[in-house]
C-alpha cells in the first residue's frame, strides 16, 4: 500500500510558506491506518519496549494503537499546563515558532525502555525535547517512529544515535 496516497498537502498552513502534510485522510481510512500501525509494529516488536510515548497531539493517535498492540503502557507528552500532576518541562523551537512540553514526573521509571511515536519528523525539535524529558526521568529511548519524515529538513541529524523508523520520506 502506498501511504503517500493518503497524505494531503495543504499550502501555507499554519503560515505562509509552509506546506503542511496532513495525515487525517490516512487516519480516516481504516485499512490505511491499520497498515501504517502494523508497519511500525513490524519494525519495533522485538525491541522489548516497556512504554510508548507520544507527543501531543498526533503522537497520541499513533502511540496509543502501538501500545495496545504491544501490550505496554502509553505516556502522553503534553503542552504546558495540560497535565494535572507534578511535571517536568522543556521549551523548544518549532519550524515556525516556540513551544513547551511537559511530562508527569512519575510517568517514566528509571531503566524503562521507551519508544517514541509521532506523525512527522521535521527539524527534530519536538523529538529532541521529548527525548530529553524521558532521559531526565531515567528512561532509555530505544527508538523513534514516524509516519512521515521530511528528509530535506535533516531532523534525523539532530537525533543522531537514535534508531529512527519513518514509513514515508519526502
Amino acid at each position: 500500500m502506498d501511504l503517500r496516497e493518503y497524505i494531503r498537502v495543504i499550502p501555507d498552513f499554519p503560515k505562509e510558506g509552509i506546506r503542511f502534510l496532513d495525515i487525517t485522510p490516512l487516519l480516516g481510512d481504516g485499512k490505511a491506518f491499520k497498515y501504517a500501525v502494523d508497519q511500525l509494529i513490524t519494525e519495533i516488536k522485538d525491541k522489548k519496549i516497556d512504554i510508548i510515548v507520544g507527543p501531543e497531539a498526533r503522537g497520541f493517535v499513533i502511540g496509543g494503537p502501538l501500545a495496545y498492540k504491544l501490550e505496554c503502557g502509553f505516556v502522553p507528552i503534553r503542552k504546558k499546563g495540560k497535565l494535572p500532576a507534578d511535571t517536568i518541562s522543556a521549551t523548544y523551537e518549532l519550524e515556525y515558532g516556540k513551544d513547551e512540553l511537559e511530562i508527569h514526573k512519575d510517568a517514566i521509571k528509571p531503566g524503562q525502555r521507551v519508544f517514541i511515536a509521532d506523525d512527522l519528523l521535521a527539524t527534530g525539535g519536538t523529538m529532541k525535547t521529548t527525548i530529553n524529558l524521558i532521559e531526565e526521568l531515567g528512561g532509555q529511548v530505544v527508538g523513534l517512529g514516524f509516519f512521515i519524515e521530511l528528509s530535506f529538513l535533516e531532523g534525523s541529524n539532530n537525533l543522531a544515535g537514535y534508531d529512527i523508523i519513518s514509513l514515508i520520506k519526502y
